[in-house]
């Protein structure tokens, strides 16, 4: 249900009020930071969910590394803004001690939302942090019982747009490839879908599978022994290590695959399920994290497997690599379940709703 009524705004009004005219100061309701000039997930995040809000409300984005089709102004400019309610959106904590501190300076009267998909209880400083907040939001339900104080739940959104599937692809005709993209390392559980594959690949000449990811130099060696595990398999022309690609080929990457494994022991949210679904893959990913047991529908667009358990992994692969009519089925919810609950659009309008509540008061 939304908060509170608000009329539509084109995209040129609210350039026109961002950008404002020379030596005039624009009208700006909310303010999103981001502090990280290197590319991740909370930057593209915040790129996807501002170019959308700022068609429902004056909104900005600050910080370096964002791209110049983007309403921005510098942290400059933002101190020069004129005295207003104003929402002040953090998603790090380094972005919500500076709104903080522009609050209690009184340069600009901030109302501080934080938004964290941590599933680790805080420490006692992002403890306080978090309590002088006027809204904490949440991603999903694990996340939402360690917050140190009450928030609303609004679930990372994809862009159905771009994660599309196949266009026309019957599952059983295209090449059977398993897939598994993010950081490689331990708590990803990538050693886990290796040896997984290891496993149902070697009766199945059909299927083959890909693992896509950086590879910090601390999880070098853990990285080299799934490599020489493969090896000794010997199938390394059909398990295949890859570097990650670039965010924009990144829905190309899903098209690529029959089933999407999300194996990982520990997750704030996982983007990449939902990314998967809406690119009508189905998806096996680990019960109990992040949000995988609100994404997954089990036996409709996906399922879920006990964390660590290589048995209940291989089992749930097997009975989709084996069964074309099945996979068929769920690429189609996939796609279904992540118009309904996992688009951009949907985060972008309960966020505005949240907004729109706290300019009001």
């Amino acid at each position: 249900m939304k908060i509170i009524a608000r009329a539509e705004l084109s995209r040129a009004e609210c350039q026109f009020l961002i950008k404002g005219s020379p030596g005039v100061a624009p009208d700006v309701d909310v303010i999103a930071p981001n502090f990280k000039k290197r590319l991740s997930g909370v930057t593209a995040t915040v790129v996807g969910l501002v170019d959308r809000q700022s068609r429902m409300i004056p909104i900005v984005a600050t910080g370096p590394g964002l791209p110049s089709s983007l309403p921005h102004l510098s942290v400059l400019r933002v101190l020069l803004l004129p005295r207003k309610t104003r929402v002040w959106h953090a998603r790090r904590n380094n972005e919500l001690l500076v709104g903080l501190l522009f609050k209690w300076l009184r340069i600009s009267k901030l109302k501080i939302v934080f938004t964290s998909a941590s599933p680790r209880k805080r420490s006692r400083w992002t403890t306080w942090l978090i309590g002088l907040c006027d809204e904490v939001v949440a991603t999903n339900l694990i996340n939402a019982e360690v917050m140190p104080k009450g928030c609303v739940i609004v679930p990372h959104g994809v862009n159905v747009d771009l994660f599309t599937p196949s266009i026309g692809g019957d599952l059983a005709t295209m090449p059977k490839v398993i897939g598994c993209f993010g950081r490689i390392r331990q708590m990803k559980g990538t050693d886990l879908f290796v040896d997984a594959l290891c496993r149902v690949l070697a009766d199945r000449s059909d299927w083959s599978g890909v693992v896509m990811g950086r590879v910090l130099s601390r999880d070098r060696a853990y990285y080299e022994e799934m490599v020489q595990k493969v090896e000794k398999s010997g199938l390394r022309d059909r398990i295949h290590f890859v570097e990650e690609r670039p965010l924009n080929q990144m829905a190309d990457a899903y098209r690529e695959l029959s089933i999407y494994v999300a194996p990982s022991h520990l997750e704030g949210f996982g983007l990449t399920v939902a990314e998967a679904l809406a690119s009508g893959t189905p998806t096996i990913a680990t019960r109990g994290v992040g949000a995988f047991d609100e994404l997954i529908e089990e036996g409709q667009n996906g399922e879920l497997f006990e964390r660590g358990d290589i048995n209940d992994l291989e089992a749930k692969l097997i009975d989709l690599m084996d069964n074309d009519d099945r996979r068929n089925r769920m690429s189609i919810e996939a796609r279904r379940s992540a118009l309904e609950r996992m688009s951009l659009d949907v985060e972008a309008e309960a966020l505005v709703d949240v907004y729109q509540r706290l300019l009001q008061t």
